[in-house]
């Protein structure tokens, strides 16, 4: 009876280390499939949002197309149109901008041959 006991104990001891390995495994697959290319897109996009130059081409979260005139800190003001229509907006509402666009054409150009 004592042996059984032992045996229980001891394979009860084994299956919760074998399911914390899992755990820990399955968080770390989580970790790099999920969260870390996340985070390197959102690093990705604030660099581009904090590199902006006057004259480059931009295109907001809106899907409106300008030309930056002017940078401060938080906010950009951009042309829409011949007629210098302005526009001010925050630098989050920025999605891409022309450069970023032809990059990534190019990319997928790239990757069908």
């Amino acid at each position: 009876m004592t042996l059984f006991l032992t045996e229980a104990a001891a394979t009860g001891a084994g299956s919760m280390s074998t399911m914390l390995i899992m755990m820990v495994a399955m968080i770390a697959i989580f970790y790099f499939l999920m969260i870390r290319p996340e985070n390197k897109k959102k690093k990705k996009m604030e660099e581009m949002r904090n590199s902006l130059t006057l004259g480059e081409e931009i295109v907001t979260i809106g899907g409106i197309i300008g030309k930056v005139v002017q940078v401060t800190e938080d906010t950009i003001t951009f042309e829409t149109s011949e007629d210098r229509v302005r526009i001010q907006t925050k630098k989050w509402a920025i999605s891409t901008t022309a450069k970023m666009e032809a990059a990534e054409a190019a990319a997928q150009k790239g990757k069908r041959k």
